[in-house]
């Protein structure tokens, strides 16, 4: 079996269709393809009192942030704008 190379991490729970950690923070996976792709397909779940947060794929070796996805803001629709 691989050594698990890169970390997908974030502040918050992480979540999405091909996420398989549900709830969790991080994940590690052996292939940086995979690792970006799980990471780019995936979004936080932030608490009601809390915001999104960025998404990162970490190459474990080095420390090297390979990957970041920033944080989705939603903006509520206001007729003052």
């Amino acid at each position: 079996m691989t050594c698990a190379e890169y970390r997908i991490e974030s502040d918050q729970p992480i979540a999405g269709t091909l996420w398989p950690a549900k709830g969790s923070h991080e994940y590690a996976v052996s292939d940086r393809a995979l690792a970006i792709t799980l990471a780019a397909k995936s979004f936080t779940k932030p608490g009601s009192d809390q915001l999104a947060s960025d998404i990162r794929v970490v190459h474990v070796p080095t420390g090297e942030v390979v990957f970041t996805k920033p944080a989705t803001q939603r903006f509520e629709w206001s007729e003052e704008l």
